[in-house]
């Protein structure tokens, strides 16, 4: 039993040792391990850091020569720039000798007119005597003095004066008489000229009701100056008669009376009246009718339903309610025309809003100030085209009159309803459409001319008034201005009678005291 466990303790002896002798052969073996590794990540580590040492070596050379390039950049422009200034220091120094030399010419130059000068006084002076000898001596040859020879001059080309005007005077004659029948052919076309105005009239006349003469004396001012300023700013002829409570004003564009009539009814309700009110009162009613303008196209639109639309055929659209076609308020017209055409869709089973759309646009060539030579209908559609409009509803608006081929089938509904509602004869749209175009065309041709700041045709075409810019234009252009336009409207347009051409510069002087 005691051997066993000398057996066993023997046994176990050896086990330890044989487990210590492994972990320290182990540990020898892992240390040759880590020592490797060690050596090899040694070796790694030094390629590594070789290779980074290389590429910083290149980047820094790479970033030397970039340097280098910049620098010698700097350096050629810095050369160039001297050069430059070195060329431009030779060119002003040589400028500087020749405005030297030149002066010194001028010098010279003034020297010797001032020694001419002195020589063209004594020879003046010697002159002088010597017409006065030589007139002593006609004196004394004639026997008559200077005085009596010139009264005889005088006398002789009275008596030739007398000849001269007799002898025009039966060239005047005789010419009259050649042109009796042409002076009597312009007698009967003024005749004709003052019948047709009073249809103009009825389109073309807004009554101010005023209540009583003293207001009415107001409104004219002191020698008329409030009624001028009145006219000039708004381009309305303004008619004072012995018509009893009410004033006249006459012009053929509708927004213009509008302008004139609010603009002369805050003036009597303010009392104020003189001409830098008035200028001001005008201001302010052209910025109020303009957003005036501009609600009543959007509530135009919001009752019929049309949506979407630009905010400048809005503005057109506003622009009908003072616009008159044929006696019938074009806004009414086109409302109306969009109603009927949104019936006549819905009974052929077309797009009602489309019809109606191109029904209240159809007359917006009307009231548009661009292109006056192209037909309403075509300059209609050109706006409609131009604010994006459908292609249907552009070709309802140019065909409506049968001036643009008909590709949409819209286009039949919108001059069908145009027709119904109208009711119109033919003969006189031709006769109302040309009154305006030939207003509007004096109004532009007298505007195209450098410096007109405004032109008004008023009494019904018969007078033009145009206000320019005294910056601008002189008297004697203005004088000339006049006689060109005159001739101008002669040679190019057509019209009854005479036009008179009123040529108006007024010179302002402002200061502002603080």
């Amino acid at each position: 039993m005691h051997n066993i466990w000398l057996y066993l303790a023997a046994a176990f002896a050896g086990a330890i040792f044989a487990l210590a002798l492994y972990i320290i052969i182990m540990r020898l073996v892992n240390k040759g391990r880590a020592d490797a590794i060690i050596e090899k990540a040694n070796l790694d580590a030094e390629a590594i850091k070789q290779k980074k040492a290389v590429e910083a070596k290149e980047h820094f050379l790479q970033l030397k020569t970039e340097h280098e390039r910049k620098v010698n950049e700097k350096n050629n422009a810095l050369r160039e720039r001297e050069s430059n200034i070195r060329n431009k220091e030779s060119q002003l120094n040589n400028i500087s000798s020749e405005l030297g030399r030149r002066q010194h010419e001028l010098d010279n130059q003034k020297n010797a007119l001032n020694v001419q000068k002195d020589k063209l006084a004594k020879k003046e002076a010697e002159a002088d005597q010597l017409i006065a000898e030589a007139n002593k001596q006609l004196e004394t040859v004639a026997g008559l003095s200077a005085a009596e020879a010139k009264q005889m001059l005088i006398d002789n080309l009275k008596a030739e004066a007398r000849s001269a005007a007799q002898a025009y005077i039966n060239d005047t004659m005789d010419e009259a008489r050649l042109n009796a029948v042409k002076e009597a052919k312009r007698i009967v076309i003024n005749t004709i000229q003052r019948t047709a105005t009073e249809t103009a009239i009825e389109n073309a006349v807004t009554t101010f009701p005023i209540e009583n003469d003293e207001v009415k004396g107001r409104i004219i001012g002191r020698e008329g100056r409030n009624i001028r300023a009145l006219e000039a700013a708004t381009g309305v002829e303004i008619v004072v008669d012995d018509t009893p409570d009410a004033i006249l004003l006459s012009a053929f564009d509708p927004v213009r009376r509008e302008v004139a009539r609010l603009a002369l009814h805050q003036l009597v309700i303010d009392g104020r009246i003189h001409p830098a009110r008035i200028e001001e009162v005008v201001a302010k009613v052209s910025r109020q009718l303009e957003e005036e303008i501009l609600e009543t196209g959007k509530r135009t639109c919001i009752d019929l339903g049309i949506h979407g639309l630009n905010i400048e055929l809005v503005k057109l659209v506003g622009r009908m309610k003072y616009r008159s076609s044929y006696g019938q308020n074009l806004l009414q017209h086109s409302r109306e025309v969009a109603n009927i055409c949104s019936i006549l869709a819905s009974e052929l089973g077309l797009n009602p809003k489309l019809a109606k759309r191109a029904g209240l646009l159809h007359d917006i060539g009307k009231v548009s100030e661009d292109d006056p030579e192209l037909p309403h209908a075509l300059l209609g559609a050109k706006l409609a085209e131009q604010y994006k409009e459908r292609p249907e509803v552009v070709n309802a608006i140019g065909a409506h009159h049968e001036e643009m081929e008909m590709t949409s089938i819209y286009s039949p509904l919108v001059l069908v309803g145009d027709a119904i509602s109208g009711a119109r004869p033919g003969a006189r749209r031709e006769v109302i459409e040309s009154y305006i175009k030939r207003l509007k065309g004096m109004e532009d041709l007298a505007a195209s001319y450098k410096g007109v700041t405004k032109s008004y045709a008023i009494q019904a075409g018969r007078e033009l008034r145009v206000i320019v810019g005294a910056e601008e234009v002189s008297d004697e252009q203005a004088a000339r201005l006049s006689g060109d336009i005159a001739q101008r409207i002669q040679d190019e347009m057509t019209y009854p009678g005479q036009v008179k051409i009123t040529v108006i510069r007024e010179t302002r002087s402002v200061a502002i005291a603080k």
